[in-house]
């Protein structure tokens, strides 16, 4: 076998490796993108829960304001 063929026979397999290495790496990625869609999933309803908490605890807090301040300015006449 002379040099260049020695060669070649290397490119090969490092070839044939990093084609396999890669294979790897792609199933891994796809795994990792199908996780983060379920995260993804569960933070947005998480967000929708706190946002109506928010809400509910605005309109709570307004209603309460305006409650005392109907008691104080009954307190000025």
């Amino acid at each position: 076998m002379n040099e260049t063929e020695e060669h070649r026979n290397f490119v090969t397999i490092a070839l044939t490796e990093i084609k396999t290495d890669i294979a790897g790496i792609k199933v891994t990625v796809e795994k990792n993108e199908k996780w983060l869609s379920k995260l993804n999933n569960r933070v947005r309803k998480n967000e929708s829960a706190i946002a109506w908490i928010k809400g509910i605890g605005g309109t709570i807090g307004t209603i309460l304001v305006a409650i005392a301040s109907w008691f104080k300015l009954g307190d000025f006449k």
